[in-house]
This record gives structure tokens, C-alpha cells and sequence, in this order.
């Protein structure tokens, strides 16, 4: 029997009171779970439900907060080899990287709970004789977090981690390709001593839950993460209220390779920066920009790479590197985008068509070269395994280029002279900038895109201060 999931409101499973959405694996197409597709009225009671759970919950002391992350942390360890499971079956994540975002999320909550005994204010000089300043940091009240399907495990950490250990309660959709170890995260609070109400967790579409729960006047902040077109729908739907946003959309990350580069390991850095999760991470490697005179050599090792690269169904074969994109809308994009990069004059090197396997949506690793920066293939992001190469005869051309662009999240640079990489640091206008490695952020940074990749970021101090709205407080004494 198809197991048919709950809601997780106001601390008690509430079975859906409509239409349900089936959920299947895009390796293979098998039925896995049905979850709720949540009305307007279900999304409108978890919110409530946030709404009444928050005053008590602020007013806990944040170490206490604190100890009940740790106990979710926990609860995820126990479980983490059916979660990883879980994640390689819905999303076709490969089992490794799986149980990495497993890990990963469990070790991000015990990271957030260590803040409560860091979140500071300040004290601020006066004008005044006998006044002093205070900056105060307190909550922002009822969360709302949106989570894409593409880190769907780790994505319920670092939304709902920050939000709860800085005094929020929080309301959670996740995406309705991946919801099921979401909902599996909500058992594991259901067994915690966690408070009704404080998380809350429902199921539906965008277009409709999703759309019911950003238009809630009751909800003081949206953090999402997925798709420009998408955030800018929830903008238009937060600004009815003037709703505080916080959004991580696209990339179109550039690599840069000079001729100096030690070629082997930016081949492999930017090799595993773009069939990662078969290529559909915002902050993947999207597009080369290599020196002339090491451009052949380059494309050989990056080809040699590409083609070695062991894919199919991670849910029957433990030993691959790629998996299957999430669906058939992706794959029909990734492989249009190809197609479009060879009628304007782009040369595919290997790969260049879809997967010859039996079932799900696979789609070969994928390398071209002759790419110019008119092209999409250079433009647009591609969320997929294949990585397009451009030829240039200086950093300055390079920089130019990898500026020239709507997104602005991840920049990387391969070079073994620290004059040019310092120079691409001050002049790359991306939130971040990896020199001689892989694109991966660390839970301590700060991870955030200029232009159309987001407003806000998300880990470390910064990111935990997001969850929090200032309160300066003016004591005047005799």
C-alpha cells in the first residue's frame, strides 16, 4: 500500500482534507508516497498555529531553544541511513552525496543551537549625558519557508534552525517533487519535546499552498529558495503586505582558468562542480572561461572527465556519480538548451543527448566548446550536466565577461598567482569566489547573490541574523 502522508500542524498530524499529489522516483518512475496538496484553510491553521506558539517560544531562553535543535540533531543521526535513502530514491541524488546532506543537516542544527549563546546587541555611544544606546535583536515572529527539491533535507536546516534558535516559530512547504523526507523530519520533532505549534509542516503545490502561505498577512518573513520566476511571484505576493523576504534563486557561476592553473585540479574541481547532483545546484560551475594557450589541454582532461562519469539509478546502483534530473520538464530544458547551443554554432565535444537508458530522465555529461557569450548556453542557467567553454586571451576579458550576466552567486578562479586571484576577488561582483577549488560553501560562511540571484543569504552570523528585526531602546538615567 502507497503510504499517504499527514500535515504536521499545531504538533499533531492532520490528515489532508482534498486532493493529494502523487510522488515518484525520476530514476525510474515508481509510485513512492502520495502527500497532501493543502487548501487555503489548511495553510491558514499552520500559520495560526505559528502565530500562537510564538510569544511563549520567544520568551524561553535561547540556550533552552537551543537544546531542543540538538534534540532534533539527534533524532536526524539515528535515522540517517534511512533518510539518505530516503533522498536517493525521490530525488535521485546518488546514495553518497545522499548521506552527505544527511550528515550535513544535522551537524548545520547543532552549528545554529551553538549561537544561542552568541547573539549579540550593541551598545551605542550617546549624545547625551547620562543615556545610554542598547541595539537589541529579537525575532521577527512567524516564519514561512519555501524549499526546493534539489538539497530538499538540508534546505529544512537551514531555514528552520536560524528561525528557531533566534526565538521564531516557522510554517514549512516543501517541494512537492521531494516532500518526503520533510515529512519524515516532521515524525522525527513529533518524537522530540518540541512545542506545538513552533515548527509546522504542509504539503502542496506552489501555485496553490505555496501561494496561500507567502499572501498570509500573518507571516512576517519568507525565506525561499528555487527559481527567479518564482521568486519573483513570492515578491509580488509579499509586497501586498510588505512581508520581509529572504531569497537564494539562480547561478550562472563562471570558472576561470589561467594559463598558470595547474590544469589537473581545476579539470577536477570544475568536473565535480558540475555533475554534482547531475549539475542542478545553483552554485555548480555553469560555464568556462580558459586561456587560450591552455585551452586544448583543458578541454582534453575536462572531456576525459565527462566521459568516465558512471550515471543511471542511484536507487539500484550504489557506485555512480550522476543520477537522474528531477523530472521530465528538466530534462526537456537541458536537452532544448543543447540542441539551441549547436544551431548557433557550438561544437559538443561528448555527451549532447539524453541518456540511452530504459527509464527516468537521464541525460549524458555533457561538454561543448565554441561557446560565445551571445549564446544562452552562456546566459541562461542550464541545471543540468553539461558545461560550456569559452576561450579568452586575458583575466581582464575573462572578468568582463563573467560579469556580464543577470545572476551574481558563485565565481570561481584557477590560477597559481595570487596577484591575479586577489585581483578577481576585488573585481568578480558575485557573492562568493572559490581560488583553486571546488564550488561548495561552508556552513560558517555567508552564502548570498547579488542581482537576480537573491535578496539576504543564509549561514553563519549573517545569515542568522536574517531571522532577526533590531529594537533600539534609548535609557535615559538622572
Amino acid at each position: 500500500m502507497t503510504t499517504l502522508y499527514k500535515n504536521y500542524v499545531d504538533g499533531a498530524f492532520v490528515p489532508s482534507d482534498g486532493a493529494t499529489i502523487d510522488v515518484t522516483n525520476p530514476a525510474n518512475g515508481a509510485l513512492l508516497a502520495r502527500i497532501p496538496d493543502s487548501s487555503a484553510d489548511t495553510i491558514a491553521s499552520a500559520v495560526a498555529a505559528a502565530r500562537r506558539a510564538q510569544p511563549a517560544w520567544e520568551k524561553l531562553a535561547p540556550i533552552q531553544r537551543a537544546n531542543h535543535l540538538r534534540q532534533i540533531a539527534a533524532k536526524v543521526r539515528e535515522r540517517r541511513t534511512e533518510l539518505a535513502g530516503i533522498i536517493v530514491r525521490e530525488q535521485g541524488k546518488v546514495p553518497g552525496l545522499a548521506q552527505v546532506e544527511v550528515d550535513f543537516t544535522a551537524d548545520y542544527i547543532d552549528y545554529m543551537a551553538e549561537w544561542a549563546r552568541r547573539l549579540e546587541g550593541e551598545v551605542l555611544s550617546s549624545d547625551r549625558a547620562n543615556e545610554t544606546i542598547f541595539l537589541l535583536r529579537k525575532p521577527v515572529g512567524v516564519v514561512a519557508g519555501i524549499l526546493p527539491w534539489n538539497f530538499p533535507f538540508f534546505l529544512i536546516a537551514r531555514k528552520l534552525a536560524p528561525a528557531l534558535v533566534t526565538g521564531n516559530t516557522i510554517v514549512i512547504k516543501p517541494s512537492e517533487e521531494t516532500p518526503i523526507n520533510a515529512f519524515e523530519f516532521a515524525q522525527l520533532v513529533s518524537e522530540t519535546d518540541l512545542p506545538a505549534g513552533v515548527f509546522n509542516l504542509v504539503g502542496g503545490r506552489g501555485a496553490t499552498a505555496g501561494d496561500a502561505l507567502v499572501s498570509n498577512p500573518d507571516v512576517d518573513l519568507i525565506t525561499f529558495t528555487g527559481s527567479v520566476a518564482t521568486g519573483s511571484r513570492i515578491m509580488q505576493a509579499a509586497g501586498r503586505h510588505l512581508t520581509r523576504v529572504n531569497l537564494e534563486l539562480g547561478g550562472k557561476a563562471p570558472a576561470i582558468v589561467l594559463a598558470d592553473a595547474d590544469l589537473d585540479l581545476a579539470a577536477k574541481a570544475i568536473y565535480d562542480s558540475r555533475v554534482i547532483n547531475t549539475g542542478q545546484v545553483c552554485n555548480c560551475a555553469e560555464r568556462v572561461y580558459v586561456e587560450r594557450g591552455v585551452h586544448d589541454a583543458l578541454v582534453q582532461k575536462l572531456a576525459a572527465h565527462m566521459q568516465a562519469t558512471r550515471y543511471g539509478d542511484p536507487s539500484v546502483d550504489a557506485d555512480l556519480q550522476m543520477g537522474p534530473l528531477i523530472n521530465q520538464a528538466g530534462l526537456d530544458k537541458v536537452a532544448a538548451m543543447v540542441e539551441q547551443a549547436k544551431r548557433d554554432g557550438a561544437t559538443i565535444v561528448t555527451g549532447g543527448q539524453r541518456a540511452q537508458l530504459a527509464q527516468g530522465f537521464h541525460y549524458e555529461p555533457t561538454l561543448i566548446v565554441d561557446a560565445r557569450a551571445d549564446m544562452d548556453i552562456m546566459r541562461k542557467e542550464i541545471f543540468g550536466p553539461v558545461l560550456p567553454v569559452q576561450v579568452v586571451d586575458s583575466l581582464d576579458e575573462a572578468i568582463a565577461l563573467s560579469n556580464d550576466s543577470e545572476f551574481g552567486l558563485t565565481s570561481s578562479i584557477f590560477t597559481s598567482n595570487i596577484n591575479s586571484a586577489m585581483r578577481a576577488v576585488r573585481e568578480l561582483r558575485f557573492g562568493e569566489t572559490y581560488i583553486n577549488r571546488e564550488h561548495f560553501e561552508a556552513m560558517q560562511g555567508f552564502h548570498a547573490g547579488r542581482r537576480k540571484s537573491g535578496i539576504g543569504g543564509a549561514d553563519g552570523k549573517h545569515g542568522l541574523y536574517e531571522f532577526t528585526e533590531t529594537h533600539v531602546v534609548y535609557l535615559q538615567t538622572p
